[in-house]
């Protein structure tokens, strides 16, 4: 049996060493190309409709025309997905991403859209003192991109906004993530992952509008809503961040992860995670039908 992961590159099944883009591909050169991702867990996919609603919608956020429609994607994404399970070692799982670039420059005629789907182990080893330990993250001088300049809603190729953040706080500290805040100093988001307040048992989330909204922030609210909480999507400032009793950031690959400072600022709670977080953290888990916090843990 292979030990190689596989790729589906525009209409074929390849070994990853095989599958290749041109370097004329305008998603290389210039961003100029669209992706989302899920994650499996216990190797299921999890709400890959929802994901792909999104995908096609930053599509046409964008104008570039996917010669595969929504349905076909779905099946490219699970045959591409069962593949790749075959060499998943037990306790791993995988972020399955599709992607679809605006095509190949200075080919005659309308260019032809580039698509890629690929799975790419979760970074669990890399993570997992998060989960012990809450995420340290400091505010960036670089403001997330405004919405009007490029709205942060589409989940396009072009990341330099973020990844500049990451870059300056890492710079700081190695460990610490990036948090970004919009042009009028409001929390806005971390690199891939959106961020809640929890301050005398309400939950606060920056507005849609200015963040690129998570599957995973969705479900957190579905779940927080579910279990009784009262959900404020408002503006938020550091003020909000620092008086906060717990924080917390959810996305794909980390579900629900605590935050345990701000700006070196300890969060108030005592525990990591706080109350709130830990009970969602157990909704998500019951509904994943896994235990991600333990896959997590298992690895340190």
């Amino acid at each position: 049996m292979s030990t190689e992961r596989v790729a589906y590159v525009n209409g074929e099944i390849l070994p990853e060493s095989q599958a290749s883009v041109s370097i004329n591909d305008r998603g290389f050169l210039y961003g100029d190309a669209v992706f989302d991702t899920t994650r499996t867990f216990n190797g299921e996919i999890f709400r890959l409709e929802q994901h792909l609603d999104r995908f096609y919608e930053s599509l046409r956020y964008m104008r570039i025309d996917s010669p595969v429609g929504k349905a076909e994607m779905k099946n490219i994404t699970l045959n591409v997905l069962k593949k790749n399970l075959e060499i998943l070692p037990d306790g791993d799982d995988y972020w399955v991403s599709q992607r679809v670039s605006r095509g190949v420059r200075g080919l005659p005629g309308i260019m032809k859209p580039t698509i890629v789907v690929e799975c790419f182990p979760l970074p669990l080893e890399e993570r997992a003192e998060y989960y012990r330990d809450g995420i340290k993250m400091i505010a960036s001088s670089i403001r997330r991109t405004a919405p009007e300049s490029l709205s942060p809603r589409a989940k396009m190729h072009n990341y330099i906004n973020l990844i500049q953040a990451e870059l300056e706080i890492q710079s700081q500290d190695s460990k610490a993530l990036a948090l970004l805040l919009d042009v009028n100093g409001n929390l806005c988001e971390g690199h891939g992952a959106n961020i809640f307040l929890v301050k005398q048992g309400v939950i606060y989330t920056p507005r849609e509008q200015f963040v690129l909204a998570g599957i995973s922030r969705q479900v957190t609210i579905e779940l927080a809503t579910n279990l009784g909480y009262e959900i404020k999507e408002t503006d938020l400032d550091i003020f909000d961040a620092y008086t906060s009793d717990e924080i917390f950031v959810t996305s794909t690959s980390f579900c629900i992860c605590p935050v345990s400072s701000i700006n070196g600022l300890q969060v108030k709670s005592q525990n990591i995670p706080g109350d709130v977080t830990l009970e969602l953290q157990s909704a998500y888990s019951k509904l994943v039908k896994m235990d991600f916090v333990k896959q997590y843990l298992d690895k340190l």
